[in-house]
C-alpha cells in the first residue's frame, strides 16, 4: 500500500530493533538538534528514510528484472546451466545432488519437459518468497543520522564497547558504510538485513547536509 512507504519506518523487527534505532537516534541525533532545531531534525529524519525507501526498491527492481530475465532463459531453454543461473539470481542454495542428477539423466543437459514444469513451479515459489519479504525499521533514517554526525562531528571520539579503543567518528561511520555496502552487494540468502536502505539513508542524508552547507562551510567541525 502507499501508505506503507512512510509507516514502515515506524514499525521494527523486535524489541532489540526497535532499541537499537532508536538508542542511536538519541546518541548521535541530540547534537545534530542542538545544531538543526527540531524542525529541521524532524525533516531530516523522515527525508532519509524515504531516501533509504528508494534505493532500497531500487534494488530489489533491479534484482527482479534479472531474476526474470534469467527465469524467462530457463522456460525458453530449460537446460541445467540456465536453472543454475536462475537459482543464482533467486540467491537461493542451488542443490548440487540434484544438478548432477539432472546432468546424469538429461542428453547434453536439457530438461524434460514435465520436469522443467515442476522446476518452474518451485522457482516461482522461490522468487515470490525472495520478493515478498517486508522491510521495516528507521534504520535507513539513523544511518543518515550518523553520516550527519561525521559530517559535523567527524573527529569526535567514540569508544565502543566491542572494540575497546577510541575511534573518530568519521573512520567508524566510513567502515560501517563500507561494510553495509559489502554485504548488501553479497546478497547472502540468509541475511535478513536490508544494506542498500542503510546505504541509501546514508547517500540522502549526504546529500541534504551539503546542501544545507553549500555557502556555509564553518558549520563544520
Amino acid at each position: 500500500e502507499i501508505y506503507q512507504v512512510v509507516s514502515h519506518m515506524f514499525m521494527h523487527g523486535g524489541p532489540m530493533h526497535l532499541f537499537s534505532n532508536m538508542f542511536a537516534l538519541w546518541m548521535f541525533g541530540t547534537a545534530l538538534e542542538n545544531v538543526w532545531g527540531p524542525k529541521r531534525m524532524i525533516f531530516f529524519y523522515i527525508f532519509t528514510a524515504l531516501g533509504a525507501a528508494f534505493l532500497h526498491q531500487t534494488v530489489l527492481g533491479i534484482e527482479y528484472f534479472q531474476i526474470n530475465s534469467a527465469f524467462d532463459a530457463f522456460k525458453d531453454s530449460p537446460t541445467v546451466e540456465n536453472l543454475v543461473n536462475t537459482m543464482n539470481a533467486i540467491g537461493a542454495k542451488v542443490n548440487t545432488t540434484y544438478i548432477t542428477y539432472l546432468e546424469s539423466n538429461y542428453n547434453k543437459g536439457v530438461i524434460s519437459a514435465q520436469e522443467a514444469a515442476n522446476v518452474s513451479n518451485q522457482i516461482t515459489g522461490l522468487i515470490n518468497e525472495r520478493l515478498s519479504i517486508p522491510t521495516v525499521g528507521a534504520s535507513g533514517a539513523v544511518f543518515g543520522i550518523l553520516i550527519a554526525f561525521a559530517l559535523y562531528y567527524p573527529n569526535t571520539e567514540l569508544f565502543l564497547l566491542f572494540l575497546p579503543i577510541p575511534i573518530k567518528a568519521k573512520y567508524f561511520v566510513g567502515i560501517y558504510a563500507a561494510m553495509e555496502l559489502y554485504l548488501g552487494i553479497q546478497n547472502n540468502p540468509g541475511d535478513n538485513i536490508a544494506h542498500f536502505a542503510h546505504l541509501g539513508g546514508a547517500l540522502f542524508g549526504y546529500i541534504l547536509v551539503k546542501y544545507w552547507n553549500k555557502n556555509n562551510r564553518k558549520s563544520f567541525y
